[in-house]
């Protein structure tokens, strides 16, 4: 009997060892794992009820990135009829990728070169709906930045229609402001078929066929990533961001992120945790 206690009390002993020396390396995995799991800032939305649903340095001014183009989205549909026929400039032709590659002198119909811009990002035709709006992408940007004041976005400046980086000019925004004005794009249904979409095909009215392929990789994923639409946008700079919005029965979410490393697993923990979203483990 006393042999069978000392064996038990050595049996227990050395379980509690192997617990408590176990327990700080679990620990420290578990937050290794989530270390990078953050963003420089981030808000989630119910724009259904005008309801913040969590925010983290929502205010503080980011780089755009690509997320620009929302805005540039929403002024050509504000503005431009999308069956204008739209000449490409030489200098529409200039930017660097993302681009279609367009050729000065092609023509296209402005809903083409939207969806151009929402889909494939890109920028060369970001400056051929920019110059069909307002003459030049330059008086263009001033309608920019006008509008984004009149939506509440007063911590926005673009100093391009496309959002690449300019050393001459400062241009930034915030996870707020790119919420109203992505809340203002939505009420378009051009807008919403656009990011809705995976895949299209545009043409010249020459016939010159494009295949465009959107850059919202969430769209190519399962489960609950399919159900997330919007804008991606990336530069070194400004790092990975989105903004865009997800449906939570009768409402709509708008969420926007800047500069998250993990940027689809950190949108992913925000929708869980603050929208309440069942995203699963895809």
């Amino acid at each position: 009997m006393k042999s069978q206690r000392f064996y038990r009390i050595v049996f227990f002993v050395c379980l509690a060892v192997v617990v408590a020396a176990s327990t700080p390396v679990e620990a420290k995995r578990k937050k290794k794992k989530y270390a990078s799991l953050s963003a420089h800032s981030a808000v989630l939305y119910d724009a259904t009820h005008s309801r913040r649903l969590f925010g983290k340095n929502i205010h503080s001014r980011v780089l755009p990135a690509s997320t620009a183009k929302v805005m540039t989205a929403l002024l050509v549909l504000e503005k431009l009829s999308l069956d204008r026929v739209v000449t490409v400039s030489r200098r529409a032709a200039l930017p660097p990728p993302s681009k279609l590659n367009l050729r000065a002198g092609e023509q296209y119909k402005a809903a083409e070169l939207l969806y151009g811009l929402l889909l494939n990002s890109a920028n060369d035709a970001s400056v051929a709906i920019a110059e069909a709006v307002a003459g030049s992408e330059w008086e263009f940007v001033q309608l920019m930045n006008r509008r984004a004041r009149q939506l509440g976005a007063k911590n926005t400046k673009f100093a391009n229609s496309s959002g690449l980086p300019t050393p001459k000019v400062s241009q930034y925004t915030t996870a707020y402001d790119m919420y109203l004005i992505f809340r203002e794009a939505l009420k378009y249904p051009v807008f919403r078929q656009a990011i809705h979409s995976s895949h299209k095909t545009i043409r010249s009215l020459d016939g010159r066929k494009i295949y465009l392929k959107s850059h919202n990789n969430s769209l190519f994923m399962g489960d609950w990533k399919r159900k997330v639409y919007g804008k991606t946008g990336y530069t070194r700079s400004a790092g990975p961001c989105f903004v865009g919005t997800i449906k939570k029965g009768e409402r709509t979410l708008i969420i926007a992120v800047f500069k998250s490393s993990r940027r689809w697993d950190y949108i992913k923990y925000i929708l869980k945790k603050y929208g309440g979203i069942n995203v699963g483990s895809g």
